[in-house]
């Protein structure tokens, strides 16, 4: 799910066209009602009635609903691709359960353990195949790196490379390709609450990705009034803000000071 940086080709230097410059990348920061994740949820869910198996979880459900979004009336031809990624925290999967000792090494430790599997699809498929089925698509390539083995071979092929650059599949892909691609990570332990720099605790904290291509980036946190609604920060191209704020306005709402101090 890495590649060395120096596989990579050199992007070619040209000037962006005047639709490029429209399409630029930029940060904005929502907030999503509980009772529309739960829907979310449910709805990812339409279909799974077996016992055996596991519900598609808040996470999935969301990342499903954005990946359909970005792409709905997508001004790119149907049969080009649109990737999705998801970042994968190795720690606790590192972590055998009885391995004390180790629990504490890895809970001590400063740094990232992440892997960020991904998944393509055509657009025409997302356009026209329903919530549920998308869920089980991102369902499916999570799959592959939910094992403590998936990051014992991830650490293997970092110290095999070392100490050249990597980079991530799904932004490597997007140095020499145009279809789009994002990645959403989670930040439901962040916290916000536990934060106090001497003068007093914070209404809000949010996340800054000052990442300078076009694939997009998006966390989701839990929101600073406790209630189980989400604030998710994004960092994706105008167009895909836009179509979000056109087609999603029922699900993600423009993050105001009314809505953080308000009881409600």
């Amino acid at each position: 799910m890495y590649v060395p940086i120096s596989t990579l080709p050199c992007p070619k230097n040209q000037s962006p066209a005047p639709e490029d410059n429209e399409q630029g990348a930029m940060s904005r920061i929502y907030y999503i009602k509980a009772d529309r994740i739960n829907e979310l949820q449910t709805l990812a869910n339409n279909g799974n009635n077996s016992a055996k198996e596991k519900r598609r979880t808040k996470l999935e459900a969301f990342s499903a609903f954005l990946w359909k979004t970005i792409v709905f009336e997508n001004a790119h031809a149907d049969d080009s691709y649109c990737r999705l990624g998801i970042v994968v925290d190795g720690r606790s999967r590192l972590i055998d359960g009885d391995e004390k000792e180790a629990n504490n090494l890895i809970g001590s430790y400063f740094g990232n353990v992440l892997s960020i599997p991904y998944g393509e699809k055509k657009i025409e498929e997302l356009k026209e195949n329903t919530l549920s089925w998308m869920a089980n698509e991102v369902h499916e390539f999570l799959q592959s790196a939910l094992t403590k083995e998936h990051f014992l071979g991830l650490i293997d092929w970092v110290e095999e490379h070392r100490p050249e650059p990597a980079l991530t599949k799904i932004y490597a892909a997007r140095v020499t390709e145009e279809e789009p691609a994002v990645v959403v990570s989670s930040g439901q332990h962040f916290p916000t609450k536990k934060m106090d720099f001497g003068w007093g605790v914070p209404v809000f904290g949010s996340y800054h990705f000052p990442w300078g291509g076009k694939s997009g980036y998006v966390m989701q946190m839990p929101s600073p009034k406790e209630n189980g609604d989400w604030v998710v920060y994004m960092h994706l191209l105008k167009g895909q803000l836009e179509l979000i704020e056109t087609n999603a306005a029922h699900v993600f709402s423009l993050l105001t000071s009314d809505y953080l101090f308000s009881s409600t």
